[in-house]
């Protein structure tokens, strides 16, 4: 629209320097994608993964798209799919980014800042508290950081977090494809494309970087019981995963400890590793409940019951109603089945009210079938269970009851188990016997015919 004043005619300036900002960053965001698509290829980490280049351009760009769809998701749904969080940080990213170039000093110094009377105190605590803040703030950090990059552009911040978080994926396949050979195919179905994974640790999130951190500490730790020595650059990829998950979810370190734990035992002595899981996990149990004796600020239950109530309290859109939890070992037995069923049955079927969580009912009966069909449906295994596997299944197990003792709301039990799908299907798919599950549906055929 133009404006008449004295016969002069004004174009006005905003629509055009907004119609030009567009044009720069889309040709910003094609720049970006071409180079991170053609540095997927050149990556040694990448390279050596046995993983193809074309599959990991293509698995690199599905993982951007999927993180494109998540971003649309995020203002779509907004807060009824647990995705409003994701435009939340890019908000306070850009105000840090702001304070960046007005006052370094602040920028610099104010993640380290407390604004609570207690100071750095409530290292498990579920709010008001320095260290439950401090997840949010370092990832908003992060992405103030990319808005140098990116001229805050959030789709724009999305590729250089794929790249980033793609290191996760590959990490963890280049582990477990050594215990199936001849099997990449479906394990990169398994790893890459679980739909929930994919989905939820590709959009500008935590999820991503947790995986990452996991599958550092599973990596690293892997190949240093393979050479039979401490390396300094494996040694430091354990450490970087054990900082990721200090900063981004600190309840994670102790679900990860026993699991380490009994893999580093287990490793010595193999042939009874099942045995080593299930005694150190008990003696973990038997700590669980009896540490707030020996220190009272080590009360474990209650930091579980304290998160439950933490959500109990915020009642979204997809909170359900369950049995609250008591810091007693009773208490904690009783609820067990509630825990399970939340976080690996739910959502149900009837729980779906919108897009999101009907595919999520869907995912979790595809993912139990499979499953099942890794259990009746089972090619041949070598007698003793390998130290590897049983650690990525307990860790996994035990990830999933957390939640479930943990949270309510099915929207983000759906999106904190993200992280776990890969470690429970991509072994399951792999094991499976697919002849024989292909020839009972032919034989099948045949008798109808």
């Amino acid at each position: 629209m133009q404006k008449n004043d004295g016969g002069k005619q004004y174009t006005p300036v905003l629509p055009i320097l907004r119609v030009k900002r567009i044009g720069l960053n889309f040709l910003l965001f094609i720049t970006y994608l071409l180079f991170f698509s053609w540095l997927v290829t050149r990556v040694r980490f990448f390279r050596e993964s046995g993983i193809s280049k074309p599959i990991l351009v293509i698995l690199f760009l599905l993982k951007v798209m999927a993180g494109i769809f998540y971003g649309w998701m995020g203002v779509y749904y907004a807060g009824t799919a647990q995705m409003v969080d994701t435009w939340h940080y890019h908000a306070q990213a850009s105000i840090e980014y702001e304070i960046l170039w007005t006052n370094p000093g602040e920028y610099f110094s104010n993640l380290f800042v407390s604004n609570y009377p207690q100071g750095y105190s409530g290292f498990f605590d579920s709010s008001d508290s320095y260290w439950n803040d401090l997840k949010s703030n370092i990832f908003i950090k992060f992405i103030s950081i990319l808005h140098i990059f990116s001229f805050e552009n959030y789709y724009i911040n999305l590729i250089f977090y794929s790249f980033l978080s793609f290191f996760g994926p590959v990490a963890f396949f280049r582990v477990i494809k050594d215990h199936y050979p001849g099997k990449n195919n479906l394990l990169i179905i398994g790893i890459f494309l679980a739909p929930s994974f994919l989905y939820w640790c590709s959009g500008l999130h935590k999820e991503g970087f947790l995986f990452l951190a996991i599958s550092l500490i599973l990596y690293h730790t892997y190949r240093q019981l393979q050479i039979g020595r401490i390396k300094l650059i494996h040694l430091l990829g354990v450490l970087l995963g054990f900082l990721m998950l200090f900063l981004l979810r600190n309840f994670l370190i102790i679900v990860m400890i026993p699991a380490l734990s009994a893999w580093l035992l287990a490793a010595k002595f193999p042939k009874r590793a099942f045995y080593i899981f299930a005694t150190v996990y008990s003696a973990f149990v038997l700590l669980f409940f009896t540490l707030r004796y020996v220190n009272e600020k080590l009360d474990l239950p209650a930091i579980v019951v304290n998160k439950q109530q933490a959500f109990l309290k915020m009642q979204g859109n997809t909170s359900i109603a369950i049995t609250e939890l008591e810091p007693t070992a009773l208490s904690f037995l009783i609820n067990t089945p509630q825990a399970i069923a939340l976080s690996t049955l739910r959502p149900f079927p009837s729980d779906t009210h919108h897009l999101p969580s009907l595919f999520a009912a869907i995912e979790t009966l595809l993912l139990l079938t499979i499953i099942i069909a890794s259990i009746f449906f089972r090619q041949k295994r070598p007698r003793f269970p390998d130290p590897v596997l049983l650690f990525i299944l307990f860790f996994a197990l035990s990830l999933l009851l957390v939640i479930g003792f943990s949270v309510n709301n099915l929207g983000a039990i759906v999106r904190y188990r993200s992280i776990v799908i890969p470690f429970l299907l991509a072994p399951a798919i792999a094991v499976i016997n697919w002849g024989q599950i292909f020839g009972l549906f032919s034989n099948s055929k045949k008798l109808q015919n």
